[in-house]
């Protein structure tokens, strides 16, 4: 067998075989396949697709091209949730412990964030002393105690996504459904857990910048799971706008907890109801989607979900006690406010615009090797739907160095799009695939 003429294969839109699928994947992963020929492969995948059967192979040798983590030892409805990534996106900091307080766990690889998305472990590193698990042994005993199994990446779990993803990045082909697919499925089959919920971003802060494409990578990706056996469940949700008003590390934890006492966006909100109620429903303890939302209003009204984070947050290294007291959380030096330069209605927010506003002041990475500020970020005032004056504040900006802080501001202010005409706010979930 050769690459070559895998490659032309896949160039003349012949159907791969587990075979010459195997065969092509672990030679790479020895290195015996160069990336030159690599390349051509997934420029030809970009082009021609992959059929059902070629897509699960596919991924499950990623899957097993590295370690597999068990939770046998853990007694719980396990809920394994993943973001594509978005501007202000929090979610896993509330749903996490809400799952936790109506008996279930989530077992989950977090990821950093690069770029204008943020990511769920430099959210919570933001919290001094907080450390993520790094083995099995250790993310067993927090989900043991708290329901809450969330660990960091490692370079043993799905090593060929990683090598594939770096060459797909210099390739031009990142955009392929297949290959995205298929690189988040292999790290979610690699995880144990009783069902899936994938919260796919739509719109122009997310990856998925139309809902056809969004739709074709959720059908691709619950395909992937049936065939391995796995229970998935897809959100479609609007990253059109950034979710919630907080943007930044520290900023966004302060939200989460605020979320978790009752005080939330209801943007936000609606993505962890929806998730959470999906989560429920996998789990055979609602038949419908209306049925459980007293159930999520009662751990948030009664503290359960809060004490949840409390508990997980002190297990993992950090003060607990910042659920009461922010000032535990790092506090920026200065404040720049932001004005509108006209009246009207915000018809959009341009999300990417404000997730890149929050990077050049040092809240995000513009590569893996920047260091993050928990401390800077944006927080804005208004949202799509709303009115807005001229000379009305519309976002704060939250910084330490002032280097880029006017540009930051400038593009706080082009991202916002306000019309004469009112504009209706946005719904936060667009679709449900189950």
């Amino acid at each position: 067998m050769r690459a070559v003429d895998l490659i032309e294969k896949k160039r003349n839109k012949e159907e791969l075989s587990k075979e010459e699928i195997s065969f092509l994947l672990n030679e790479y992963l020895k290195g015996n396949v160069p990336d030159y020929q690599m390349s051509s492969f997934l420029m030809a995948t970009y082009f021609n697709d992959m059929t059902a059967s070629e897509l699960l192979e596919f991924t499950m040798i990623m899957r097993d091209s590295g370690d597999t983590v068990k939770f046998d030892d853990v007694n719980k409805f396990l809920v394994d949730k993943h973001s594509t990534g978005g501007v202000g996106d929090k979610v896993t900091v509330v749903l996490a412990p809400i799952l936790s307080a109506l008996g279930m766990g989530t077992t989950k690889l977090s990821g950093k964030g690069l770029g204008h998305t943020g990511g769920t472990i430099d959210k919570f590193e933001a919290i001094e002393g907080f450390k993520f698990s790094n083995t099995r042994e250790e993310v067993v005993s927090i989900a043991n105690k708290t329901g809450i199994g969330l660990m960091g990446y490692s370079d043993k779990i799905v090593p060929l996504d990683k090598k594939l993803y770096s060459l797909r990045d210099v390739t031009g082909t990142v955009p392929s459904i297949p290959l995205i697919a298929s690189s988040i499925m292999s790290k979610k089959l690699a995880i144990q857990s009783d069902v899936i919920i994938l919260d796919v971003k739509v719109g122009d802060g997310a990856f998925m910048k139309d809902i056809s494409h969004a739709k074709e990578l959720a059908k691709r990706m619950i395909e992937i799971g049936k065939g391995a056996g796995r229970q998935v469940k897809v959100v479609l949700s609007n990253m059109d706008e950034p979710l919630g008003f907080a943007i930044g590390n520290a900023n966004e934890i302060v939200e989460a907890i605020e979320t978790l006492k009752g005080n939330g966006p209801e943007d936000l909100k609606e993505v962890v109801y929806t998730i959470a109620l999906l989560a429920l429903k996998a789990k055979g303890e609602i038949k419908d989607l209306s049925e459980g939302k007293t159930r999520i209003d009662e751990v948030i009204n009664n503290r359960t979900a809060l004490e949840k984070l409390s508990q997980f947050i002190t297990e993992s290294g950090g003060n607990g006690n910042l659920v009461n007291d922010y000032t535990l959380l790092p506090q920026s030096k200065e404040v720049m406010e932001v004005f509108s330069e006209k009246e009207g209605y915000i018809s959009k927010i341009k999300a990417e615009e404000i997730g890149k506003a929050a990077m050049i002041i040092g809240a995000g990475r513009a590569t893996k090797e920047d260091v993050i500020d928990h401390a800077v970020g944006i927080k804005i005032l208004k949202k799509v739907g709303d009115k807005v004056n001229k000379n009305e504040k519309i976002a704060e900006i939250y910084y330490n160095d002032s280097k880029n802080v006017e540009n930051s501001k400038n593009m706080i202010l082009d991202a916002y799009v306000i019309l004469e005409e009112k504009v209706e706010k946005q719904k936060a979930i667009l679709e449900i695939i189950e």
